[in-house]
């Protein structure tokens, strides 16, 4: 694709003032004249693939015997022409043609190694989710695990961003010393880590995430100010903003427009989030900072705005989300079960109760339309950040009721800049390890020189849509 423009600046230019640090979605003038754009910093930039890794604690009411017989989670149906009608992955049906589902792959590092570890599943599973590696059993500060999917991303691209990575949360994570069976906290408050004896922290508050992509910059006393002021973040910025837009073209000021209008309207939603939280009314979640919205679909919500934001900016192409933790007492009463989340998942195989169990599953996973949707929306030269985009959603415990972690839940939805057919359910042969799509998908995007991931390994070989050479994922994938 090739944009002619008179005016060029930088894909890095950020509207600074008084601690703010806005960076601008990409734009016409980002590319000088005369130029093809794949050759150029802003095309260069635009092509980079965002990452997005959700954990689904807990595992999936399919994944258990019966419910994986009335398909709960993975279609009956393998290929294109699969019914997500029964599943709790229905939601997605809109979105099908971006979306891979891949069955029946096991996270068996989760599983205890010596009988020391048995019964401390909830506190190995979380570490294992992106590192696919086994945790060292302690209690203290020399935790062990593996260095995490989306951190070899970020450590391989990351340069190319103000920010390499950002790690979010829904559910207090905030813990410290041992958890229980033997395991420190750390396995349980984080699913990134940026090498095996490095847990990075999850930011819970929607505030804390809008300062960190947009207020870093400045002193701290300038920072400091601008929060007491209590004005909008573009307020600092206007005078930069209106000398930008008289230089840009028409195209241009309205895609700038959109984005600002973006920024403010988040902006007021957590303003008010933090009002209604401030105001003395009884909270639902009384520990909860007073950023955090009570409001599981609200919080959930904001945390997808601000990575389109990210995105939009390229500020970061890396997030990781843990959308709860593992015995949580939560009730989700959207979705239709009044079962606290760790009762429910306890379902005794019994029926009634798995199909209760997958309420709150399906009721997860709806939340995620409302990403892609969003992603959609966004065109970066012919195409759209969807299809720049590759989110990886799942968990590494499967039957909940049981602990076990054979027969994974795993979907992919986004294009990932080609990496991924889309439309497609793979179902893997028994016995294959989930760290095998991994290692593959790294490949695929880009970290080549890695050999082996977590406990990956040459069980079965596939086409590729870069390099079938490359290729460990399930057969047509």
């Amino acid at each position: 694709m090739e944009f002619i423009t008179g005016k060029h600046i930088s894909r890095r230019t950020m509207l600074r003032g008084m601690g703010t640090a806005i960076g601008l979605p990409l734009l016409d003038a980002m590319v000088p004249a005369n130029k093809l754009w794949a050759a150029t910093e802003a095309g260069k930039a635009a092509d980079g693939t965002r990452l997005v890794c959700i954990e689904q604690v807990h595992g999936a009411a399919g994944c258990n015997d019966w419910g994986a017989t009335q398909n709960l989670w993975s279609p009956a149906e393998e290929g294109k022409n699969f019914d997500l009608t029964p599943s709790s992955l229905s939601s997605l049906e809109p979105f099908r043609k971006h979306l891979t589902i891949v069955s029946d792959t096991d996270c068996r590092m989760a599983d205890a190694f010596a009988p020391k570890e048995i019964g401390g599943d909830h506190f190995r599973t979380t570490a294992v989710f992106l590192t696919q590696a086994h945790p060292k059993q302690t209690e203290g500060s020399d935790v062990d695990v593996g260095t995490s999917f989306d951190q070899i991303y970020a450590q391989k691209f990351g340069h190319e961003t103000p920010i390499p990575s950002m790690q979010l949360t829904i559910e207090n994570v905030d813990q410290a010393g041992g958890c229980a069976y033997g395991y420190a906290c750390a396995y349980t408050d984080t699913i990134s880590w940026s090498s095996p004896n490095s847990p990075m922290p999850m930011v819970r508050d929607p505030r804390a995430v809008f300062e960190q992509m947009f207020g870093a910059g400045g002193t701290p006393e300038q920072r400091a100010q601008r929060m007491k002021a209590n004005r909008s973040i573009l307020d600092w910025v206007m005078e930069e903003m209106a000398g930008l837009r008289r230089s840009l073209g028409a195209s241009d000021r309205h895609r700038v427009d959109l984005y600002t209008q973006n920024i403010r309207e988040l902006e007021q939603r957590i303003q008010r989030v933090e009002a209604q939280n401030a105001s003395g009314e009884e909270r639902e979640i009384p520990e909860a900072p007073v950023g955090v919205p009570d409001s599981f679909d609200e919080h959930v919500k904001l945390m997808f705005d601000l990575q389109v934001l990210a995105f939009m900016s390229d500020t970061t192409r890396v997030f990781s989300l843990k959308l709860g933790r593992d015995a949580s007492p939560r009730v989700y009463p959207e979705s239709g079960s009044t079962s606290p989340f760790h009762s429910s998942s306890h379902h005794g195989g019994r029926e009634e109760r798995v199909l209760d169990f997958n309420k709150i599953n399906a009721y997860h996973v709806s939340l995620v339309p409302y990403f892609l949707e969003k992603l959609q929306s966004v065109t970066e030269g012919d195409s759209t950040l969807l299809d720049k985009t590759l989110l990886m959603y799942g968990s590494a415990m499967a039957d909940s009721n049981l602990h076990n972690h054979i027969r994974c839940p795993l979907f992919l939805a986004g294009g990932g800049n080609g990496i991924l057919e889309g439309e497609k359910h793979v179902k893997a042969t028994l016995g294959t390890p989930m760290a095998n799509v991994f290692l593959d998908l790294l490949h695929r995007l880009g970290v080549d020189d890695l050999e082996t991931f977590g406990n990956s390994c040459l069980l079965y070989t596939s086409p590729s849509p870069r390099d079938a050479t490359l290729s460990r994922m399930p057969s047509s994938a």
